[in-house]
This record gives C-alpha cells, structure tokens and sequence, in this order.
C-alpha cells in the first residue's frame, strides 16, 4: 500500500516538476535575450523550481528502496541487467534523475549568486534547460522505447 502510494504521488509531482521547469526555463530565457531585471518573482521561481524537484528526488529515492523491481534488480543483477525495462529503473532512470537535479540545485545555487541580472538569466537557462532535456529523456512516458508506464497512477489503488 505504501508504494503504490508513493509511486502514484512520484507520478503526479513530476508534471509539477515538468511545469516549473518549462515555466522557469522560459522565464530565464526571456529574461536573458530581452535583458530584464531579475525580479523577486523570477528568484522565487528559481526557488520553488528547485524545491519541487527535491521532493520529487526524495519520493524517488524512497521508491528506490521499497520498488519490487528495484529489489529484483538489486538481488538479481546478473539477469536484471539485461531486461531492458528492469535496467532502466534500476541503474537509467534513477541515475539521469539523479544527475538533472544536480543540474537544477547547481544552476539554482549559481544564478543566485551572479552578479548581474543577465548572468543570472543565463546561468538559470543554461543549467535548468539541461536538466529539462535530461528529465524529458528519462521519464518513462507510455510512448518509450525505454521503459513504458502510464502518464499518471492511482493515487489510491484499491478504493476505486
């Protein structure tokens, strides 16, 4: 019950992760080319885009350690390695989700500390774009050749 608790909440914060993302990439981009003034708004946006995905990091690694499918990988790694499905959460996705909010808290941790607007702008485009292509690369979107799962879970399984 717990994780597909945790699971299906892992599955609805990443379309907030996703929004504040493409939000704050196109904040920094339109701040950065227009060369405005990096406004309390635009720093709380930073923010909040970066807290959004530490939480989302924290659900992941929780479903990290409780997922059958990870345990299965983890006790079975000779065979699980090579199921391609099996692979992909237990070494792909968790890594590359792993490395974007890197991306996300050193952009974040960055742009706060520039000295001018525009270097703020940048620096937020720059390190949060990354982090966005990475995300949208390792989401198992129901249309992947990587790993396919539904676009949102039951938040509550079993009370339908």
């Amino acid at each position: 019950m717990i994780y597909s608790t945790i699971l299906a909440i892992h599955s609805l914060v990443r379309w907030l992760v996703l929004i504040s993302l493409v939000y704050a990439v196109f904040r920094a981009c339109r701040g950065w080319w227009a060369n405005k003034v990096f406004t309390r708004t635009d720093n709380l946006v930073r923010h909040v885009t970066a807290t959004i995905a530490h939480v989302q990091l924290v659900l992941g690694i929780c479903l990290y350690y409780i997922s059958p499918v990870i345990q299965y990988f983890l006790h079975n790694y000779k065979d699980a390695v090579h199921d391609r499905g099996t692979r992909f959460f237990g070494m792909e996705h968790s890594s590359m989700m792993l490395l974007a909010v890197i991306m996300i808290t050193v952009g974040s941790a960055h742009a706060k500390r520039r000295a001018t607007d525009g270097l703020k702008f940048r620096t937020m485009a720059i390190w949060y774009s990354l982090a966005l292509l990475v995300i949208l690369v390792m989401i198992p979107w129901p249309f992947s050749s990587l790993a396919s799962r539904p676009y949102t879970r039951d938040l509550f399984p079993g009370f339908n």
